[in-house]
């Protein structure tokens, strides 16, 4: 769906939440990337996982081999409780994707200090070194701007022509529903607001700009005017009530 969305030409592409970069990776698979691509995000552990797969993908590979061999509940939860930041970036990248693969739902979450705190998942056999995807992305990545950089960091780069594509913890959309915590300073009403600024700016400077949020009356009184709005539904399988995943609206905003 959202690559219907996408323009249809462009000359730089920029993706400043890049999270699993589901949209970044399609296109690139259908070699619509051409001219520059940046790829940022404010959480520095991922980006340096995103770092070594595209610089060190076989040392990178032989670590998760050795995550692979342990892994266990006590491997999990001391691997959890590891105080990773201060370790080099291979120890990082495996400490991410590691914790990605046998995590509950894939889902990161960090708290107040920046610690993971996400349960192990029931799996049986996670798929924790899988070096063929692993390889596929670093061929993907080769020449793929990477930077540990906040969202409107995309004005001091992107010009007219270009794309931006903003995929941003999104507005909860009840009381009890809170996905910010994605970094441990969360993402605030205020932020959203900022978001919408810069989407707008870029806008004025002919840039093509493409969002992705919830489908909640807040975000659409956001984005009027000057932004169109079109809704979509999805599947979500991250709940803690079984009954309660499927199919959800969000908005895709242009």
């Amino acid at each position: 769906m959202l690559l219907d969305k996408a323009p249809s030409e462009w000359d730089g592409y920029h993706e400043p939440f890049i999270g699993g970069g589901a949209l970044f990776f399609a296109l690139a698979s259908r070699n619509c990337l051409r001219g520059r691509t940046v790829l940022s995000d404010m959480n520095s552990r991922l980006i340096r996982s995103y770092l070594m797969v595209r610089d060190q993908v076989e040392p990178l590979i032989g670590r998760l081999k050795e995550h692979e061999a342990l892994h266990s509940k006590d491997h999990y939860y001391a691997t959890r409780a590891r105080d990773i930041d201060s370790d080099n970036d291979i120890e990082v990248a495996a400490w991410m994707i590691y914790l990605n693969k046998t995590g509950f739902n894939g889902l990161y979450r960090v708290n107040k200090k920046g610690g993971f705190n996400v349960p192990m998942g029931r799996y049986k056999n996670p798929n924790i070194c899988d070096e063929k995807n692993l390889r596929a992305c670093n061929s993907i990545l080769q020449g793929v701007e990477i930077y540990h950089q906040g969202f409107d960091g995309v004005l001091e780069r992107a010009g007219k022509g270009d794309f931006v594509y903003f995929d941003p913890p999104y507005v909860p959309v009840s009381a009890t529903a809170s996905f910010t915590a994605y970094t441990s300073d969360g993402f605030t009403l205020a932020d959203q607001e900022r978001l919408r600024d810069t989407a707008s700016a870029l806008k004025e400077r002919g840039v093509s700009v493409m969002l992705s949020n919830a489908d909640h009356p807040r975000v659409r009184k956001l984005y009027t005017p000057g932004f169109r709005k079109h809704t979509i539904q999805v599947g979500r399988a991250i709940n803690s009530a079984a009954s309660r995943r499927g199919s959800v609206a969000e908005l895709i905003i242009r």
